[in-house]
């Protein structure tokens, strides 16, 4: 009998039976593996409820408490890694070596957090006024919704549940449900560190466990990751209900190679980023933007890397392994047809690639386009799959014209030995992040990571700084005391000691 994944709530696992659930595949088999419960509302309801009766005791645990909480998680999940990029692996299908590099990162969010007693310290200023003293203090703003996508189900949660929990607030994740069991497993090492039971609590589910989530009046906050026009509806849902949101969209990430790039060095990075787990990552580099003349040679060197790529099961030490989903697959399949049919210039084909895999999984081998167009679907389209889009332009003027008239602002990449160019680039060009001759520039976890545009809705980034503000709320307190001289108060010693 098919294993179900079941909701986490206060502690354990749902007993009673869902009324619906969903299908999780093995991506490189194309064989249902499990199933999924999906939450009714009364079911979010039990969780939130569960988080909000935590929260009362939470919240008032000392720093010391927490902090020693969070160092127990860290060291439960290092010594587990290994375990947790095999479920990412069997669910999601990206190689093994991807999975446990999404799982090291969100390994660094968890040390970050684990220094919560000095992230909250909060300012005091003796004497603002005669006898007045003014301080403030970070206080958690209660229980927590988080939302996070398909690409990376042990990542995303960790760039956020780790820092709300330090904070003081109580958690509520929904996964998705397309690769949950990272969550679960993720849930039990939360309990096995000593974190009280209700803290953290997972829903697993589809659009009815979101919008309840949304609705929810107990729910405070809600972070989210997934496509711009999911986080545009998380975002204006969740702020006309009256919470503080955090809604990280969509991208379209550029990589500019100027004329006196190393261009080994960027056709490396170009293959890496690009095609990295299937290219099913929102820092995934999909947009080359080749600056005259290097447009022939670098097409080559990116091409001639392509060809040494091979594609299969993610544990049988392949480069590249499938898409999510069947339909995950046939849509990005039908962006090659129309990239074809507007155009472009097909150089690589990954439609058809010969695999190290089973002959039902969800394949799609590395694709390259030449010679593509601003007007085209495979430029324009968030692909989210192993589809890479090269683009000619005449000069840096012309590269930069390309990336900020683009919607999306989340991150991109320059090459470059000039380091006046390296800094006008960073300067001028209307991103979130940028790497320069780093082709992902995911930020470090003591910085915030975020997009700008239509990759972002709301003020806050993610983790870091950021974080720690998104789920706290500032509390200012002014303070008079009589003057022990005028008052009449009687401390036991003389008064002028």
């Amino acid at each position: 009998m098919t294993e179900l994944i079941r909701h986490w709530i206060a502690g354990k696992s749902a007993d009673a039976d869902p009324q619906r659930t969903g299908e999780v595949f093995d991506p490189a088999t194309g064989q249902v593996t499990k199933r999924v419960a999906f939450a009714a509302e009364s079911d979010v309801d039990a969780a939130v409820t569960a988080a909000a009766e935590a929260l009362k005791s939470w919240r008032r645990a000392s720093l010391a408490k927490r902090s020693n909480v969070l160092f127990a998680f860290r060291e439960l999940l290092n010594q587990r890694k290994g375990e947790l990029a095999e479920i990412i692996t069997a669910e999601h299908g990206k190689v093994v070596s991807d999975a446990a590099g999404e799982v090291q990162r969100g390994l660094e969010n968890v040390e970050y957090a684990c220094g919560i007693p000095n992230l909250l310290k909060g300012g005091f200023s003796e004497n603002a006024s005669t006898s007045v003293d003014v301080h403030s203090v970070r206080q958690p703003v209660g229980v927590v919704g988080v939302i996070s996508p398909f690409n990376f189900p042990a990542m995303v949660p960790l760039w956020f549940v780790p820092g709300a929990i330090a904070c003081g607030n109580a958690v509520v994740l929904k996964p998705s449900e397309k690769d949950p069991s990272a969550a679960n497993f993720i849930a039990g090492l939360w309990q096995e560190a000593g974190l009280p039971d209700g803290v953290f609590n997972v829903v697993h589910g589809d659009k009815v466990a979101v919008d309840a989530l949304l609705a929810h009046p107990v729910v405070k906050a809600v972070s989210f990751v997934g496509s711009t026009p999911v986080a545009r509806y998380v975002y204006e849902t969740g702020t006309g209900n009256g919470k503080r949101v955090q809604a990280l969209g969509g991208a379209k990430n550029h990589m500019v190679v100027l004329p006196d790039a190393d261009l080994d060095l960027a056709a490396d990075a170009a293959v890496s980023a690009g095609f990295g787990s299937a290219g099913e990552r929102c820092m995934a580099i999909s947009a080359v933007v080749a600056v005259d003349p290097v447009g022939d040679e670098l097409v080559a060197k990116i091409a001639e890397r392509m060809a040494k790529l091979s594609v299969g099961d993610g544990r049988r030490g392949c480069d590249m392994g499938p898409l999510v989903t069947a339909a995950h697959r046939d849509r990005v399949t039908s962006y090659v047809d129309a990239g074809v049919e507007a155009g472009a210039e097909l150089v690589v084909d990954g439609r058809g690639v010969r695999v190290d895999g089973g002959d039902d999984g969800f394949w799609l081998g590395p694709t390259l386009f030449d010679r593509v167009g601003t007007d085209m679907s495979i430029y324009t389209d968030e692909i989210f799959g192993p589809v890479l889009s090269v683009l000619r332009v005449p000069s840096y003027d012309s590269a930069i014209e390309v990336l900020n008239n683009n919607p999306y602002g989340n991150g991109t990449a320059v090459f470059t030995t000039n380091g006046g160019a390296a800094r006008q680039f960073s300067e001028e060009v209307e991103v979130g992040m940028v790497g320069v001759n780093v082709p992902i520039p995911v930020p470090v976890s003591y910085y915030s990571f975020g997009g700008w545009k239509d990759s972002l809705f709301g003020d806050a980034h993610a983790y870091g700084p950021d974080g720690v503000q998104f789920y706290t709320r500032t509390k200012v307190i002014t303070t008079r005391w009589p003057d022990p001289s005028h008052g009449g108060v009687n401390l036991g010693f003389p008064q002028n000691s």
